[in-house]
């Protein structure tokens, strides 16, 4: 069963396959059906390319897109002289299907961009990060006028936007919102010069993701991507502003009716304890999906202290959801037992009992319900944790 572009939904045509395939199963092996269509969004391949000329600062964009510093295991190479001679992919750490290639250096005497292209295989990004960390150059707009012709995005960071505004700060009546606009506008004329009609530039610190204009950058590739790529934009995305994690929420929110509709699917089936087993693994499986997009999972977490100087305690203290204490079978019968379809406890233990962190269905209102007071819950920890972090 395959996802249409638009995933938001779910046809009609893929519930009576999806139905007709766990009657035939048991207990065990529809839950697990049920999940993996349920997961089959977050594994969708996106591809990202980063290019530039040596030194702009390529790798540690990668480096930061990835919630990782440059010393990080898995970090891409960093370093003025030119390390890429072919295309690396580096994999999202808790998204494998997520990856940024960093591709060889442009702007060397004999480069030709439809030649590049060819050997970095452009046919397999969605879209191309090009990076400069001063001005735009002739083999930026002959790279951008290829990129165009064979009809994919791209998108101009001018990089390393700190180190501008750390030379500036030392002159009399100095004003950083003025002195960015003043390199964004000499980015944009410097583009105009060489060719390049209605440029877009976005002023990007590698060393400083929650700053500037990457907020800006993350909204049109996210506006520019089909439905299917956009997902794993937002799941991907680092959780670096207040503003980013409120659209992370609103996005996956969106995602909860998709839930609702599985499990109203199998409420229809006559397969006994069915219903209740898959409601739950859908809740359990939904908080864990959510823990880990807003990076409050043990992993995240360790990096976030890591990278703070806060002691995980501590961040831990600022997590208030019982999702994030834990995933219980007592938490969700509590919640189950606040919801419109009562449910008893022995019920749910039965079926616990057989199955591993699953129990008792309920109704398409109860687990919508369910899932956004989980999911503002662990969006709200997520601001806290990174507010924490920040003191």
């Amino acid at each position: 069963m395959d996802l249409s572009e638009d995933d938001s939904v779910i046809s009609q045509e893929v519930l009576e396959e999806l139905k007709k395939l766990i009657s035939t199963q048991n207990l065990s092996s529809a839950v697990d059906t049920i999940k993996h269509f349920l997961d089959q969004q977050d594994r969708v391949e996106l591809n990202i390319a980063v290019t530039g000329e040596s030194g702009s600062g390529k790798s540690t964009f990668i480096n930061a897109f990835r919630g990782l510093g440059d010393d990080d295991d898995d970090s891409a190479e960093t370093g003025e002289v030119e390390t890429t001679k072919d295309p690396k992919a580096y994999k999202h750490p808790k998204y494998e299907n997520m990856k940024l290639w960093d591709l060889p250096g442009i702007g060397t005497p004999n480069f030709k961009a439809h030649d590049y292209l060819e050997h970095v295989q452009f046919e397999r990004y969605d879209f191309f990060i090009i990076i400069a960390s001063d001005r735009f150059r002739e083999c930026h707009a002959d790279l951008v006028k290829e990129i165009k012709r064979m009809k994919k995005n791209f998108y101009f960071i001018r990089s390393k936007i700190d180190s501008s505004i750390d030379a500036e700060r030392r002159k009399k009546n100095f004003d950083e919102k003025k002195t960015l606009d003043i390199i964004r506008e000499d980015c944009v004329n410097g583009l105009r010069e060489i060719g390049v009609e209605d440029p877009v530039v976005f002023l990007i610190s590698g060393r400083h993701l929650d700053k500037y204009d990457f907020n800006s950058l993350q909204k049109r590739m996210e506006t520019e991507l089909p439905e299917h790529k956009r997902h794993v934009v937002m799941l991907t995305v680092p959780n670096i502003t207040t503003e980013i994690i409120e659209r992370k929420k609103k996005y996956l929110e969106k995602n909860i009716s998709r839930v609702g509709l599985l499990s109203v699917c199998v409420a229809a089936l006559p397969l006994p304890g069915l219903s209740a087993a898959v409601d739950i693994a859908l809740i359990v499986n939904e908080i864990q999906k959510y823990k880990t997009a807003f990076g409050l999972d043990d992993e995240s977490l360790k990096r976030t202290s890591e990278r703070s100087g806060k002691s995980i305690e501590f961040l831990k203290s600022e997590m208030k959801s019982v999702a994030c204490a834990g995933i219980t079978a007592n938490s969700i019968i509590h919640l189950l037992r606040q919801s419109s379809a009562y449910v008893t406890e022995n019920t749910v233990r039965l079926v616990l009992s057989c199955i591993p962190i699953i129990g008792t269905g309920i109704s398409f209102l109860s687990v919508s319900k369910i899932l956004k007071q989980f999911l503002n819950e662990i969006a709200e920890d997520a601001k806290n944790v990174l507010l924490a972090s920040l003191k």
